[in-house]
């Protein structure tokens, strides 16, 4: 069996950490990549930190397949991602003319000056491919494994739809699930002996609790639909024989 393709996201930024903006980008990365192959294993979030960025950037590069970011690419001066991406890898970081490419012809179509300071989003490690936007000009980057995004949530979906066709992706997970009107420790020993009947199926449980009545939602997912069919059949006999449905 081939090994799986797995990834990280770091969303980086202290608007997050201060609670001042909600990530959404995480969730969904996730998702897309749920889609399309990807095995997402962690979610780390950072400020605007040049070291706390670099540390997080080589700890996850070397351990996942790939490292998706988000944030620090504007064209303020605590936009420093691609300075933190060029020293994790240790090459240079420059106005790269192929952005400036991009972005010089459409800063001049609505009549905006590139100063100085929308310069900075062409600044690019050497050595990174080019990452671009339908909705800006100003591009992401993808240096080895690590890719870079914009943290404006319609700009990140864009570069990452972008981006998709570069990537090695693995066999996609499907699911399905079997939502119970119990609370979780009704149904723990059951699930949990049903899980190890099925090492090769992820399961879950996801409680709540509402209009005074617990829930729990049970999760399965497998690559194989067959095996997955076999799974949910199988737990809805036990719950069933248990008058747990």
């Amino acid at each position: 069996m081939s090994e799986p393709v797995t990834a990280a996201v770091l969303i980086i930024g202290d608007e997050i950490l201060s609670g001042r903006t909600r990530d959404c980008n995480s969730s969904a990365i996730a998702a897309h990549l749920t889609g399309i192959g990807i095995a997402l294993r962690e979610i780390r979030v950072v400020g605007d930190v040049a070291e706390d960025i670099i540390s997080a950037v080589n700890a996850l590069r070397a351990r996942y397949t790939y490292v998706f970011t988000t944030g620090g690419i504007g064209p303020t001066h605590d936009d420093i991602t691609a300075d933190a991406i060029g020293a994790a890898f240790g090459v240079a970081v420059d106005i790269d003319p192929r952005a400036v490419a991009l972005m010089a012809p459409a800063y001049a179509a609505r009549g905006i000056e590139l100063t100085a300071a929308r310069l900075r989003m062409a600044r690019i490690p050497a050595g990174a491919e080019l990452v671009e936007s339908d909705i800006s000009p100003a591009p992401g980057f993808q240096k080895g494994n690590v890719i870079v995004m914009a943290g404006v949530p319609d700009i990140m979906r864009s570069m990452l739809v972008a981006v998709t066709n570069h990537l090695r992706t693995g066999p996609k997970l499907n699911a399905v699930s079997i939502v119970v009107a119990q609370a979780e420790g009704e149904i723990a020993d059951l699930f949990s002996a049903h899980q190890a009947a099925y090492p090769d199926v992820a399961m879950g449980s996801y409680p709540s609790f509402a209009e005074g009545r617990y829930r729990t939602e049970l999760v399965l997912r497998c690559a194989d639909p067959g095996r997955l069919e076999e799974a949910r059949a199988g737990l809805a006999h036990l719950l069933a024989e248990r008058e747990l449905l």
